[in-house]
């Protein structure tokens, strides 16, 4: 069976920039960035991305192209009769993982703009905005059916194929989100107190630079945000044609994926200042503090139903690409078609979904990891130690294992001025950081 191509350098581009730009960038890095003192995080994790970000990206993108075949039969083709291919099962493992939780809270966002639409959310609910989320969340089914709905799009999209499902669904998702978050910026800038909000974010307090969690924090941003490690940037590579060159592609998915993060701060801090929230209040911020704000803002409902409109799409173009990982691995393996194969992956984390839904209702005393609710734990495993482990396995892999001509062919950058900078950074700086990114977060050396 043929391998399916991208249309256009700009469908791969576009999707990838959908891969990395997902809740992460919309909520995580406002709330991170709340936490590490504003201005000093953006400088550094704007560093990260360029410095190690990029590179990564690239590494991971061109083990895709030289082995046109998913996370595992990658690595078998790159190093044949070697152990190598068992570290692709750590991409594979994680997608399950992170999209039976990222489905979610997806399903959380349709419920917002369902809500948003209906006019419920034009005003604060009788409970207020905490008790609404808390009654949704926790109850028995409700959330349930909208996660379902959010994997039944995604699957839709998975199973039309890459040129006509994921390719055509981020040529339009990716342009539509970048205006809607544009205009919200805008608006969001016209508030009164916009201005401390932008200062915050803008104007770094040089004395946060003292404190070495600002410098995991900016990395490890840095590092999930650009999607690395899982397997999708790998399985999006495999699908690019030999003549498509890596290094501009992949300076413009980091380049345009730290936009939509800076655009994110933009929309979010100028509102928060605005009304005076704590800019650190954390994961409730979009579920939470956001829409009553949005309460006490001029046209209000309709800025709401534009932002969790936004967020949705966002949402979607991330799971699409996570999807794709086990499922392009399971239709080279068992020669399924990528319609049955696609349903099937879906139906799977919908189903582990249920298990992370019910964490906030009838199992919320369920902690499979010390005092971690479901999804927590599911979210620790992935983040804290497949993603990095997987991210690790690709440095070592193009760093250690292939010749440095191989890896430099791979890359397009043969006779490139940068070349052997980059093999630099891939071979000793990326997997050292990664290693201290691990070791942070599993808790086993705290930095």
């Amino acid at each position: 069976m043929a391998r399916e191509k991208w249309g256009t350098k700009l469908g791969f581009m576009l999707a990838a920039m959908g891969s990395a730009v997902g809740l992460g960038n919309i909520w995580r890095f406002s709330f991170v960035a709340g936490n590490n003192g504003g201005g000093a995080f953006l400088l550094l994790y704007l560093l990260f991305v360029l410095l190690i970000g990029v590179p990564l990206l690239l590494t991971e993108v061109s083990i895709g192209r030289k082995s046109e075949s998913d996370v595992v039969g990658a690595f078998k083709k790159l190093a044949p009769r070697t152990p190598w291919y068992l570290t692709g099962f750590f991409g594979i493992a994680s997608a399950f993982l992170i999209l039976s939780f990222y489905a979610v809270v997806a399903g959380w966002a349709i419920f917002y703009l369902w809500n948003y639409i209906n006019g419920s959310f034009f005003a604060a609910p009788e409970a207020g905005y905490e008790g609404a989320f808390g009654q949704f969340i926790s109850h028995s089914w409700h959330p349930i059916a909208w996660t379902a709905f959010f994997m039944i799009l995604t699957i839709i999209i998975v199973l039309s194929g890459v040129k006509k499902g994921i390719e055509l669904a981020n040529r339009i998702f990716m342009p539509l989100l970048a205006v809607l978050l544009i205009v919200l910026a805008f608006f969001s800038l016209s508030l009164d107190g916009a201005a401390e909000g932008m200062k915050f974010l803008f104007t770094p307090d040089w004395s946060a630079l003292s404190n070495p969690s600002i410098y995991i924090a900016a990395l490890g941003q840095a590092f999930f945000s650009l999607s690395l490690g899982m397997g999708a940037m790998l399985t999006y590579g495999s699908y690019l044609k030999k003549e498509n060159k890596l290094p501009s592609a992949t300076l413009g998915i980091g380049l345009m994926d730290t936009f939509f993060a800076i655009i994110s701060g933009i929309v979010i801090f100028p509102a928060v200042f605005a009304f005076g929230i704590d800019p650190s209040s954390g994961p409730p911020l979009v579920f939470i503090t956001l829409p009553s704000i949005f309460e006490q803002m001029p046209f209000g409902g309709i800025v709401g139903l534009i932002f969790f409109f936004a967020l949705v799409l966002a949402s979607l173009s991330s799971s699409v690409s996570i999807l794709e990982v086990p499922t392009a691995y399971f239709m080279r393996v068992f020669n399924w078609t990528r319609f049955a194969t696609s349903i099937l992956m879906g139906s799977i984390m919908f189903v582990m979904g249920i298990a992370v839904s019910l964490g906030f209702g009838i199992w919320s005393g369920v902690t499979p990891i010390g005092d971690k609710g479901i999804l927590d734990s599911m979210d620790y495993i992935a983040s804290n130690i497949l993603l990095p482990l997987g991210g690790l396995s690709m440095a070592l892999l193009v760093g250690w294992f292939l010749k440095k001509s191989e890896a430099l062919e791979a890359t397009d950058l043969t006779n490139s001025p940068i070349g052997s900078f980059w093999h630099f950074i891939v071979k000793f700086i990326a997997p050292i950081l990664i290693i201290i990114i691990f070791l942070n977060s599993t808790g086993i050396f705290q930095f």
